[in-house]
């Protein structure tokens, strides 16, 4: 083999064996248990009535404003899901705001659990 075919390889695996490292790094850093801790603390919120699931797509506040750390959690996974929107508009050839609708009506109206409030299209709140 050639010094820069070698040269070449040893490159490629050391960026292979950085990637893995990076990836192993996000999965376990404290952001990921961010994520997780606000999804728990969102689920328990529409669970009791206070989150619901807005007809663009987003999470909100079925009355009132909810406690610090629930508007946290609802801002951080809403957060996410602008991001997701995002990409799939970019994909999609749609805007940002399509994407939100048609995840709602697809896939967020889908999974919802019985007891949990959702808007209609009026924007009205409904318990499922």
């Amino acid at each position: 083999m050639k010094k820069t075919s070698l040269f070449k390889a040893a490159v490629a695996a050391l960026a292979m064996a950085s990637s893995v490292v990076a990836v192993s790094a996000v999965i376990s850093t404290p952001a990921a248990a961010d994520v997780a801790a606000s999804k728990a603390l969102v689920d328990a919120a529409k669970a009791k009535g206070t989150v619901g699931e807005r007809n663009n797509g987003y999470l909100g506040f079925v009355s009132g404003s909810g406690d610090a750390a629930t508007k946290a959690a609802v801002d951080e996974i809403n957060e996410g899901r602008k991001s997701v929107y995002g990409q799939a508009a970019a994909k999609n050839g749609v805007s940002p705001e399509a994407a939100g609708i048609s995840a709602y009506a697809n896939v967020i109206v889908p999974k919802l659990k019985a007891g949990e409030y959702y808007q209609d299209a009026s924007g009205n709140w409904v318990k499922k």
